[in-house]
């Protein structure tokens, strides 16, 4: 068997793998106590389930947009009363979303690899959190499906992240810790990367990731033990 292609780009996705989207809960649950948690986690659920509505729909929003809309259905499903004030408290936080503590220290490890975002978010959406974290001198790209006004995981989003950084996709490596994204990535020829934080059973989508691992902690020493480690 050939050794795999050397990788010379690393894409990450941003919502779930670099930052924590229920981040949030303390600004849901200052809003409405004891609903925190639950309302973070259905705003999640029905921020992605309309973003793979629209697009198949070919009705396309910003994720902004759809963040918003996704809200207003969380706060009516748990029947709590959002108001245009706390509307504005919470899409402020979705802005400065935390990156989880295994970040910044990951990406330093990479100095002679490419470095992009691939992500569903809003180009003003990633731009704040990115700055916000720190890290926007880290990556060569950050890059939002915004261009082609469709979501993830289709697979138009994934050419034009090898297109951006003029890469054959077997030498990309594409990192999620959103399994049906590591399932479109890997469909379309990325040696993706499933960062399975939560511990989460992989959906039967006839894709198997690279690797699977419990945080970006191991990811650098992952790829130098293998033949397809980053390089310039």
């Amino acid at each position: 068997m050939d050794s795999p292609v050397a990788l010379k780009a690393l894409v990450f996705d941003a919502y779930g793998t670099l930052f924590d989207v229920h981040s949030v809960i303390a600004e849901c649950e200052a809003l409405f106590p004891g609903q925190g948690g639950s309302l973070s986690r259905l705003w999640r659920t029905k921020q992605l389930e309309y973003t793979w509505l629209r697009s198949l729909m070919g009705r396309y929003a910003d994720f902004s947009a759809i963040t918003r809309a996704a809200l207003i259905t969380a706060c009516n499903t748990l029947r709590l009363q959002l108001t245009g004030a706390s509307t504005g408290r919470l899409m402020d936080a979705y802005l400065m979303l935390k990156a989880f503590p295994d970040v910044a220290e990951t990406l330093t490890s990479f100095n002679d690899c490419k470095l992009a975002i691939l992500s569903n978010g809003s180009p003003a959406m990633l731009n704040s959190v990115v700055r916000h974290n720190g890290l926007d001198r880290l990556f060569d790209a950050v890059l939002s499906v915004d261009a082609l006004r469709i979501f993830k995981p289709h697979p138009s989003v994934y050419a034009y992240a090898a297109e951006r950084l003029q890469t054959p996709p077997g030498a990309i490596g594409f990192v999620s810790s959103n399994f049906w994204d590591v399932a479109g990535a890997t469909s379309f020829g990325f040696r993706a990367f499933w960062i399975n934080r939560s511990g989460s059973v992989p959906d039967d989508l006839d894709c198997q990731p690279a690797a699977v691992l419990p945080g970006l902690t191991g990811l650098p020493a992952l790829l130098k033990s293998r033949s397809g480690q980053p390089a310039a």
